[in-house]
């Protein structure tokens, strides 16, 4: 057998593992005793329109049809909906020639990611990350090399990019709502990191791609605006995920966009093409590529995650911990009260708040709280919160 496949699958990501860990405490002691905080799982339910839209494609649509296989990139008219949608809301060039309809976000990075590496080249990630980014890159023959962020602020640190960029630099990926710090990169960030790369391509004389992750792009508080990365950079491909916005994370469904603007732009989409062949994933789900088409400019009700952040946020810097307050997604990335973030979130367990070490995501000493959750939950968690501090000897207001 494949011996790197035997250790993908003995020992499931972190996250997995403390959400099957929740599972079975919550059989043994009852769900009220347990605060799972760990995976990133929408607790808001779909915007009417999609059932509305699933409904009549069912009474509608002739079967054989709605359920048979697309074209291997996706459904042409579905393409072109997400196409237009992109022109009228971001002010960019976009073709349906230059999407193609994936098995969301994992797929599109994973396609993405083996449509631009070669054998020994380096994918660039900024800390922290979202975890599985190492078996993406791996998966297409390169390494992932991470690199730290202002400490402060969660943004991109260009002078260290700026170091760590090689000729073996194939692509940076870059994921904005964050996972898990939940900062959104300013305009300022996204600049520097455009006119640095475009210098570092002429450098090199090799392509660096900037591969965005936007499965969290719709959900922002407070008017805060997301830069779109083809707009500043023309070597950008785009990969979307539909799980958080119409909160539908298990039906699987999102695109990647090949900006029209990349150097040898077709030529890039016919790779990605050919890795979703050779990875299998091709023709993504019909009835959901159907639906998805409807429903271009449609969110779930965020302000519920606006809120959790909210009463979230301020009672655990009031308990004595210490965060940046996001600006988008559902997470909170907070310091551990030690430096074993492990340890920490064993402790946590005694209260039965299930919390990820942010070890995995590139950032030792943090942990990552996932908000997605009931507000009726976050109310109930606090005393427990409160006296997990109380253990470290944190004074609270």
């Amino acid at each position: 057998m494949n011996r790197r496949m035997y250790e993908l699958g003995s020992r499931r990501s972190v996250i997995r593992e403390i959400f099957e860990y929740g599972k079975k405490r919550a059989q043994q002691e009852g769900k009220d005793k347990v605060f799972d905080f760990s995976l990133g799982n929408p607790s808001v339910a779909p915007p009417a329109i999609v059932k509305e839209t699933l409904l009549r494609l069912l009474q509608e649509e002739e079967p054989t049809a709605l359920h048979g296989y697309t074209s291997a990139q996706g459904d042409l008219a579905v393409r072109r909906a997400i196409a237009a949608y992109i022109e009228k809301t971001q002010g960019v060039e976009a073709d349906a020639d230059y999407i193609y309809m994936t098995c969301g976000a994992a797929a599109s990075l994973t396609i993405s990611l083996s449509a631009i590496c070669n054998a020994g080249d380096e994918v660039i990630a900024f800390a922290p990350y979202f975890t599985e980014y190492k078996v993406f890159a791996e998966t297409a023959g390169a390494r992932l090399v991470p690199l730290a962020s202002d400490p402060e602020t969660f943004q991109i640190d260009v002078s260290l990019l700026e170091k760590a960029i090689s000729a073996d630099t194939a692509a940076v990926i870059v994921n904005s709502p964050n996972n898990p710090s939940g900062v959104v990169y300013s305009e300022e960030t996204v600049g520097k990191l455009a006119a640095l790369l475009d210098k570092k391509s002429r450098e090199y004389g090799r392509t660096i791609y900037i591969v965005t992750d936007e499965p969290y792009r719709e959900l922002v508080y407070g008017g805060v605006k997301v830069p779109y990365l083809t707009k500043y950079y023309k070597n950008t491909v785009v990969c979307y995920s539909y799980s958080k916005s119409l909160s539908l994370p298990g039906e699987r469904i999102g695109y990647i966009f090949v900006s029209p603007q990349a150097e040898n732009a077709k030529e890039l989409y016919l790779a990605v093409c050919g890795a979703g062949r050779a990875l299998g994933y091709v023709c993504a789900p019909s009835l959901f590529q159907k639906t998805i088409a409807a429903c271009q400019g449609v969110t779930a009700d965020v302000s519920v995650y606006e809120k959790n952040r909210d009463l979230l946020a301020d009672a655990l810097r009031s308990y004595g911990y210490r965060l940046v307050k996001p600006d988008g997604a559902f997470y909170l990335f907070v310091r551990a009260l030690e430096e074993d973030a492990y340890a920490f979130c064993e402790r946590a367990k005694r209260y039965g708040l299930l919390l990820v070490p942010g070890d995995d995501f590139g950032c030792a000493g943090y942990v990552r709280i996932a908000y997605c959750v009931s507000p009726d939950m976050i109310s109930r968690s606090l005393p427990y919160f409160k006296k997990l501090a109380e253990d470290y000897g944190k004074s609270i207001d």
